[in-house]
């Protein structure tokens, strides 16, 4: 046998095109369809858990056997003996979020494509375009079709396959540029017809197709790309080429050499943020942590993408409006906020979520009809991430519900940025960078109490404050709820409120101010739970306020440590735990219940 050369991959599976796992005797079969779904969901993350409950939605679409996770079990471990017999072994593991399929880059053409692309920034950092051209070429050329197409029965499968289908295009439009600034036109304008036909929303790869044509000495036909894609985005979007791409146009028109494309000038800016609160307090290694993530010049262009979790009223939405409007000048093309709840706590539907987004860019037709032509919600989809792409916006996506409702309102390239917060921790989003919001530090808990009701009141008992502070677990919802009441009832002592708050039976009912309270809050989040995480709740609420083991939680849930530990897990998952911020082994971590969900929680005495 011929020895394998260092880094030579064993065998390859592929998701960029048809599934397929492919080793030196050939292509290996991959079983039947629930099985391959399996696989392709585990592709789609690879080296990263997916969920059993994701799993079985993808096999299953919300009505699964009474046999689902054995049915499951069996399709992983079948798979586990194709990949043992291909010369991938254990690869598959099982952990308590899930199973998770181990590949390095050479054995997952998904992988190899990031670590290409990576290898191309790291080029360009280096200022070598010919490298950063043939890296980013042998990128593209892992693609042999449209991801996984034959398994898009599943919607699932189907919404990862559209995820990874986005990333085709930008990488290409890099590719291009690079190519045109090397002086190589034909080799662009062999190839960006076809994806301009695929893509034909997408205004850099417009840009470059110009380029290309006008570089060979074919400006009537660069011309008219030109019209075609001011006909395309008036009638179908209601709006127009950015300034950037019709200077483009005029040049061509000129007769003059067609330049290198530069940032689109600013046009009619889209502001739609709630006022920055006038207390905010606070949050400044957040704040810095999430303006390096999401500053449009700190780095190659591309989206960024940052997930703000945390629990119910630790001010998740305040930090995102506060940095919006400090982000002003990065972003002059909009700054946007859209909720993706209702006000019962119920996700709302894309179309409504993109209409609110059109209206808000003021993207209708001169003649007054809708926004979009009639159609699929991908009509309306591709709309929005047109609008995204020629401006630079910074999107807040407030109180996501999952991964589902994000993925469509992502732009698929450009300068604008996307903020999502949610109680969950949307681990789906792979691409996302990630901040988990926990209660303010005693310190500055005592300021944005004293920013209320007056340093001098803060000065007069600091004691009282302090215990103000601490039973409400300095959570800036319920400062605020207690700071508004103390502002009216200036004849309340604050150690005698102190004593009303730190009455389990009654802390709820005194933190209301107004039209101001914290219960419908946790109320909303109460809902929104499984009735099994319900039911962890009201047991775990029983166990001691400043903490738990794992050893309490178990006995408490009456679970084995096992059962019991991926319990927790599934309550970090949703919020409702805040995960540690260092690495801790399960039986070492200290589990906290927030004190005000704790005392909800005791509340609903009657299972759900």
């Amino acid at each position: 046998m011929t020895p394998r050369r260092p880094g030579e991959a064993i065998a390859r599976l592929t998701v960029l095109g048809p599934l397929s796992l492919r080793t030196a005797r050939g292509e290996s079969p991959l079983g039947p369809m629930k099985q391959r779904l399996v696989l392709a969901m585990l592709l789609c993350h690879a080296n990263s858990p997916v969920t059993v409950p994701a799993l079985i939605e993808a096999l299953w679409e919300g009505s699964p056997p009474r046999t689902a996770r054995k049915n499951l079990q069996v399709y992983v471990s079948t798979l586990r003996h194709l990949l043992t017999e291909a010369g991938l072994t254990d690869r598959i593991s099982l952990h308590s979020s899930g199973y998770q399929l181990d590949l390095t880059e050479q054995e997952c053409d998904l992988l190899r494509f990031h670590h290409l692309i990576r290898a191309a920034r790291a080029a360009a950092e280096h200022d070598s375009p010919a490298a950063v051209a043939r890296l980013l070429r042998e990128a593209l050329d892992l693609w042999q079709g449209p991801p996984l197409a034959e398994l898009h029965d599943s919607q699932a499968v189907a919404e990862e396959a559209e995820r990874l289908a986005q990333r085709y295009a930008p990488v290409y439009e890099d590719w291009a540029e690079t190519e045109l600034s090397l002086g190589h036109p034909a080799r662009v304008a062999e190839t960006v017809g076809d994806l301009v036909e695929r893509h034909p929303e997408r205004e850099r790869l417009r840009a470059v197709q110009m380029r290309a044509l006008s570089q060979l000495g074919r400006q009537t036909e660069a011309l008219a790309a030109y019209e075609q894609f001011r006909l395309y985005l008036a009638a179908d979007f209601g709006l127009a080429p950015s300034p950037a791409l019709a200077a483009q146009y005029g040049s061509v028109l000129a007769g003059a050499p067609a330049a290198p494309p530069t940032a689109p000038a600013p046009v009619a800016a889209a502001h739609r943020l709630p006022p920055d609160q006038a207390e905010f307090t606070g949050r400044s290694e957040e704040l810095d942590f999430l303006q390096r993530s999401l500053d449009p010049e700190a780095g190659p262009a591309q989206p960024r993408l940052v997930v703000l979790t945390g629990p119910a009223g630790v001010g998740k939405t305040a930090t995102a409006v506060h940095l919006a409007h400090r982000l002003a000048d990065r972003y002059p093309d909009g700054r946007v906020l859209v909720r993706l709840r209702d006000d019962q706590g119920r996700a709302r539907p894309l179309r409504t979520v993109l209409a609110e987004l059109a209206q808000a860019a003021g993207r209708t037709p001169p003649n007054g009809r809708a926004p979009y032509r009639a159609g699929s919600g991908s009509d309306c989809t591709a709309g929005h991430r047109a609008w995204l792409e020629h401006h630079r916006v910074l999107l807040v996506l407030d109180d996501a519900p999952g991964e589902a409702q994000v993925r469509p309102l992502l732009p698929a390239g450009g300068r604008s940025a996307v903020l999502v917060t949610s109680r969950g921790q949307l681990a789906g989003l792979p691409d996302a960078r990630r901040w988990s919001l926990g209660p303010l530090p005693a310190a500055d808990a005592s300021r944005l109490l004293g920013r209320i009701i007056g340093p001098d009141r803060i000065a007069g008992d600091p004691r009282a404050a302090e215990r103000i502070i601490e039973a409400v677990g300095r959570l800036p919802l319920a400062l605020r709820v207690c700071g508004q009441k103390l502002a009216v009832l200036r004849h309340l002592p604050l150690g005698e409120y102190a004593t009303r708050l730190e009455d389990g039976t009654r802390v709820l009912d005194e933190l209301s101010a107004g039209d101001l309270a914290v219960r419908p809050y946790l109320g909303r989040c109460w809902r929104e739970l499984p009735a099994a995480r319900r039911r962890s709740l009201r047991l775990l609420c029983t166990l001691p306020a400043d903490g738990f083991s794992l050893t309490q939680a178990a006995a408490a849930l009456g679970d084995a440590p096992d059962t019991a530990r991926a319990e927790l897990e599934r309550l970090m998952d949703a919020g409702i735990i805040t995960p540690p911020d260092h690495e801790v082994t399960a039986h070492a971590l200290w589990y906290e219940l927030p004190r005000l969900l704790g005392a909800f929680a005791r509340e609903q005495t009657t299972p759900a």
